[in-house]
């Protein structure tokens, strides 16, 4: 690889929590040599925005916005392309790939957080909470009952790095875990958990929660048939990603009873286009913020930084994406 060291570089950090809490990160990048520029909106940007902020630039530290083969095209400059959390599923790795493009990403800095707010939406449907709030500040005293977590069967579809922290999280509840994932991990058996088919967890679970990647294999992956399969009053989760729920059976289980509830924490775009059942009482939304505290924000903008500034260096960064798959 190229030793970029002596070089001034122009880094564009579109993550729009990147830098705002943590300066330590940018101060290690000026510290090597580059200028930085973060991102001026506060939310995700447009292709054209991207293009236009980052064209021109050597590194690219980036959020959840979309990276496509339309925009990278644009990128003459471009060496590395590091992710400020863990799915890359957003950035077009095949083109980036052809452009001759580093992907990295910041596995395992944002898990427990994840995982944490997976069993905080699960707990605000279960109980309600969040409409209590709001009926108790409206000076309006109404009581009426949840339902229980402790002792219910939990599934968890998908248990790497978050889906295993959610699991050891819902062994304080409950003994009945069941886990369904192509990969099974020795930590998760331990625990308690059974490792079971993705129609098991449908038909035998009172909480489900949603920890898979996005791919051809995850897109609408509960969908009208994964619905059909479920017991009135289930709890489904989704700290993944939005489109491994199909809309029309969702919107559908949540109106039947089908679901008690849904805690959902990621969306197709950002603000999202709104869907009829955000307005459903029985929805938990949170504008994508489950692995966003101080504690992981500093991880992982250090941890892309660490990427970023080893490929300037002409080294192999420690979280290099292989083609075809994450190095985590």
């Amino acid at each position: 690889m190229k030793d970029y060291s002596g070089e001034h570089w122009k880094v564009a950090g579109t993550a729009v929590t990147f830098g705002k809490f943590y300066k330590g990160s940018i101060e290690r990048l000026e510290a090597a040599g580059c200028e930085v520029k973060l991102n001026p909106y506060g939310r995700p940007l447009t292709n054209e925005e991207m293009i236009e902020f980052a064209g021109d630039c050597d590194a690219l530290i980036v959020g959840n916005d979309k990276v496509p083969a339309n925009v990278i095209e644009h990128f003459h400059n471009m060496k590395v392309i590091a992710k400020h959390g863990v799915g890359v599923d957003a950035i077009d790795k095949d083109q980036a790939k052809k452009q001759g493009i580093l992907v990295t990403n910041a596995p395992g800095t944002n898990k427990d957080e994840v995982a944490d707010a997976a069993m905080c939406l699960a707990l605000m449907v279960a109980r309600d909470f969040h409409t209590m709030n709001t009926h108790t500040k409206n000076h309006e005293w109404i009581k009426y009952p949840g339902v229980d977590v402790v002792d219910k069967t939990i599934g968890v579809i998908g248990a790497g790095a978050i889906g295993t922290a959610f699991v050891r999280r819902a062994t304080g509840f409950t003994d009945k875990i069941l886990v369904n994932d192509l990969v099974e991990r020795d930590e998760v058996k331990a625990m308690g958990a059974k490792y079971v088919s993705k129609e098991e967890i449908y038909s035998s679970c009172d909480i489900i929660s949603l920890h898979v990647p996005l791919d051809e294999s995850t897109f609408h992956l509960l969908d009208e048939k994964a619905f059909s399969l479920m017991k009135p009053g289930t709890i489904l989760v989704n700290t993944a990603r939005s489109k491994c729920v199909e809309v029309e059976p969702l919107t559908k289980a949540l109106k039947d009873g089908t679901l008690r509830g849904y805690g959902v924490d990621v969306y197709d775009f950002e603000p999202p286009a709104w869907l009829d059942l955000f307005d459903f009482p029985n929805v938990v939304m949170t504008p994508h913020v489950a692995g966003t505290t101080y504690e992981s924000n500093q991880r992982m903008g250090d941890t892309a930084v660490t990427n970023v500034i080893a490929v300037k260096q002409g080294k192999t960064p420690p979280n290099l994406i292989t083609f075809g798959g994450a190095s985590a």
